[in-house]
């Protein structure tokens, strides 16, 4: 099988990773940077041009699109589900994860617990409204644009939250506002989950005076068991967003848990390292069963048509 990994960077930890587990495995693998790939769409057929020349006989792609480029790099995967590729990520749903605002409201309807969130059209002077609307401060406050941690805001009062939500606003930033979790004590769990199977999951403490957990902002991480209500909001959070592969964020609550975000490229570096689950392997093999199935399936539809009479 011919396995490529859509990468900008080939030197990253989950890159190099996915590379080593396909090599493993026994199949060809190959990086290809998505931002340089020339989308080709006519009568015969879309394609791909890569480096000068038609890309084909790709197998399966693991995408690996970052936040900065997800129009384009949820387009190239589209092109190549429309070429018949199979996608470990479905382009569709590395875009409705990718709006957190969508996502929280996804995950709202299938009834999975999150924080209180509240999003609204701006207008001056309706910032103490909007605070009061997720039980007052301390509150979260989140650029619906931001990443590993950047963007979001922890206000210890009221006239802070209203300072910093003016001056967003101002901005023409788009924000979401939640309620904060106090008994989280500033740590959070990533579950991830690979074909409907939570196969690894780990503990991120944020370091001293800061409540973001993540590993980029000097967070530390720690193997956890986690209970059959975070396995079940996991497992139903990347269900409800449609995704094989995710990584869940979730918060330890007084009222069970919360989910925080999901993720449709989680990195690999943090979870394999706190947990010495081969995480990269498992993705590795979900591939080869969804190629197999499908591989039997296109079978069993031109037999069925080579044997009209057969019915």
């Amino acid at each position: 099988m011919r396995i490529a990994v859509l990468s900008r960077n080939p030197h990253l930890y989950s890159t190099k990773r996915l590379i080593e587990a396909i090599r493993e495995a026994g199949h060809e693998a190959l990086v290809v940077d998505h931002s340089i790939c020339d989308l080709i769409i006519e009568q015969e057929g879309p394609s791909i041009i890569y480096k000068g020349e038609k890309l084909a006989n790709v197998d399966a792609i693991i995408p690996r699109i970052g936040a900065s480029v997800t129009f384009y790099g949820t387009a190239v995967v589209r092109q190549f589900e429309l070429m018949g590729t199979f996608s470990a990520v479905e382009s569709q749903a590395i875009v409705r994860s990718r709006d957190k605002l969508r996502s929280l409201q996804i995950l709202s309807k299938a009834g999975l617990g999150m924080p209180k969130t509240a999003f609204t059209n701006f207008s001056k002077g309706g910032e103490k409204a909007l605070i009061e609307r997720v039980g007052g401060a301390p509150l979260i406050i989140k650029l619906l644009e931001g990443t590993q941690g950047l963007g979001v805001v922890l206000a210890e009062t009221k006239k802070a939250g209203q300072s910093v939500i003016e001056a967003f606003h101002g901005l023409k930033a788009r924000i979401i506002v939640q309620e904060f979790i106090k008994e989280a004590k500033g740590a959070d769990i990533r579950a991830f989950v690979v074909n409907g199977k939570v196969v690894g999951a780990m503990k991120r403490q944020g370091a001293e005076g800061e409540f973001r957990s993540n590993l980029h902002r000097g967070g530390k991480a720690t193997v956890i068991k986690l209970s059959k209500a975070e396995k079940a909001a996991a497992l139903g959070a990347a269900k409800a967003l449609g995704l094989d592969i995710a990584g869940v964020d979730l918060l330890q609550s007084d009222r069970g848990p919360l989910i925080l975000e999901v993720n449709s490229s989680p990195g690999l570096e943090g979870i394999e390292k706190a947990t010495g689950v081969n995480i990269a392997g498992e993705i590795i093999k979900f591939i080869e069963e969804s190629v197999e199935k499908k591989i039997k399936k296109k079978k069993g539809q031109k037999n069925e048509e080579s044997n009209p009479d057969r019915h």
